[in-house]
């Protein structure tokens, strides 16, 4: 799969931009492959983390204590290395890099690993210190799966507003049986904020209800800013890909 998506984007960068290589932010970004392949363990160590502070939910924790980074409301032991992901490696992340070996908790609806139950079968790809795509390989397990669900409705119910709740249809769909399956998700408009230098996905997506529009007043001719998103920062984008 990541194969499949660094050829996808590289022919992409061919035809549109007619080169490999690019301009984000001031920084010169190389699309020319093989794109690195990192384990997010490994990101964290070169982030300044040591193995034991690896080991543990605790001692990850307290690695983010020191460093400053905030990581109160998140639980769960991928949750707090996520968030220290997202803090201390993702802006590093300039150079096409797929991030592989996620935690199994933070990955509910992913097979995991063979040879380590608590890794799931999951990359993210990030270009210019932003998060482009994920892709996982499904989990097709129908008890397995319930047993994941079961444990997002308990996160839910301790606060965890992003756990997910349990579904039905979907494990009677599993139950009647799905062969192995994999799926990647592009974040199309970050792509485009990539490939046209936009610091602002209000510049490039396709349906703009929040970008800036210019008018006429009636009452002189004058223009009129109508923003309805006025305030929001120009780097304000969604969260997810």
């Amino acid at each position: 799969m990541m194969a499949l998506v660094e050829a996808l984007l590289v022919e992409v960068a061919d035809g549109v931009l007619g080169t490999r290589k690019l301009t984000w932010n001031g920084r010169e970004v190389d699309l020319a492959p093989p794109w690195r392949r990192l384990p997010l363990k490994d990101a964290l160590k070169d982030a300044g983390m040591s193995d034991a502070d690896l080991e543990t939910e605790a001692s990850a924790r307290a690695w983010a204590d020191r460093t400053g980074i905030d990581v109160s409301h998140h639980r769960g032991y991928g949750k707090v290395l996520n968030k220290i992901m997202e803090t201390a490696v993702e802006p590093t992340l300039i150079q096409p890099t797929f991030l592989v070996d996620y935690p199994r908790d933070i990955s509910p609806l992913a097979k995991p690993r063979e040879d380590d139950p608590e890794t799931a079968e999951r990359f993210e790809l990030f270009i210019g210190g932003k998060e482009i795509g994920n892709a996982y390989s499904e989990l097709n397990d129908p008890d397995v799966q319930r047993e994941r669900f079961e444990d997002q409705v308990r996160r839910r119910e301790m606060g965890d507003e992003e756990a997910q709740m349990m579904d039905h249809d979907y494990l009677r769909a599993l139950e009647y049986g799905m062969p192995p399956t994999a799926g990647a998700g592009i974040g199309v408009d970050r792509l485009g904020m990539l490939f046209t230098d936009s610091p602002s996905i209000r510049d490039v997506i396709l349906f703009p209800q929040l970008r800036r529009e210019v008018f006429e007043a009636e009452s002189g001719g004058d223009e009129a800013d109508a923003d309805p998103a006025e305030g929001a920062g120009p780097g304000d984008e969604p969260s997810g890909v």
